[in-house]
């Protein structure tokens, strides 16, 4: 390495300091899903750069998705996919194995990963310390649940002991019975509970894009304001409009700052909160 690229590598960490100064101490929830979940090699690099950030200060939350898992599991025991409106279907033999897939094997994999990127890690669902009250969405779905409330004590009691929570969306209402829950709303739910700093949820697109089919259309930063009109002129359409709909539900919620990332690109949390340029798409009250 010569010393052109060792000046580089003091120039990115001198822009990245003021960054590492801003969310030293705060939390960031990462919302974490798409390609980069299902990527072995993107998945072990996201989990390193979640450890990066422990280390300089950053209190990072982790809540994850896991539908294509779900799915496989689902095929391999013969069992068809359904979705109506975006939502999969969940009977309770479903219902068995989306708590089997998310709490069990995609939670503690992760949690694996991270221990293994040198940091420390606690995996929980929805259901530890009920902490993610849900009922019944709607009886057509099955037991897809709408979030109540969510009592955080068990994330922020994991945060002060200096562990990364990384929360699989399973919940449940008083009696006890469990619910599937959108993964994008529990993010939003949680991150503003928690008063956290930023959120990242993590796509398999560059952002919003004015045109879907242009990257260079990419639109860097817009206020929650700007949504219906978006809307409106079908710039936000289809699967994105739920997901956008809980990036504005995070910032009502108190989040100060919401991005939407391409989980493909390698080291894209970092790119995103640490340097000048960013890489997604930001909202902002």
């Amino acid at each position: 390495m010569d010393l052109h690229d060792h000046a580089l590598r003091a120039q990115t960490l001198t822009e990245a300091l003021p960054y590492i100064q801003k969310y030293a101490g705060k939390i960031i929830l990462i919302k974490y899903g798409g390609n980069a979940m299902t990527d072995e090699n993107l998945k072990k690099l996201v989990m390193g750069d979640i450890v990066l950030l422990t280390m300089i200060g950053v209190k990072v939350v982790v809540v994850h998705g896991g539908g294509p898992e779900i799915s496989d599991m689902l095929k391999k025991t013969g069992k068809k996919s359904e979705f109506k409106n975006g939502l999969r279907v969940t009977d309770p033999e479903t219902m068995d194995i989306v708590q089997m897939v998310l709490a069990g094997k995609v939670n503690k994999d992760l949690v694996n990963l991270v221990e293994l990127s040198g940091g420390r890690a606690i995996g929980i669902s929805g259901v530890d310390g009920h902490m993610i009250r849900a009922a019944q969405l709607d009886p057509d779905l099955g037991a897809v649940g709408e979030i109540e409330d969510v009592d955080v004590k068990p994330i922020t009691d994991l945060l002060d002991m200096g562990y990364i929570p990384i929360i699989s969306t399973v919940g449940c209402d008083k009696a006890g019975n469990l619910y599937n829950i959108n993964a994008d709303t529990a993010a939003a739910r949680i991150a503003g509970k928690l008063g956290a700093e930023s959120m990242l949820t993590m796509t398999d697109i560059e952002g919003l894009l004015r045109d879907r089919n242009d990257p260079d259309t990419l639109i860097r930063r817009m206020s929650v304001s700007d949504v219906p009109e978006l809307v409106a002129e079908g710039v936000i359409s289809g699967g994105m409009i739920p997901k956008i709909q809980c990036c504005v539900e995070a910032i009502r919620r108190g989040v100060r700052k919401v991005f939407i990332i391409d989980g493909r690109v390698p080291h894209s949390i970092l790119m995103e909160l640490l340097t000048n340029a960013g890489l997604g798409t930001m909202f902002t009250a």
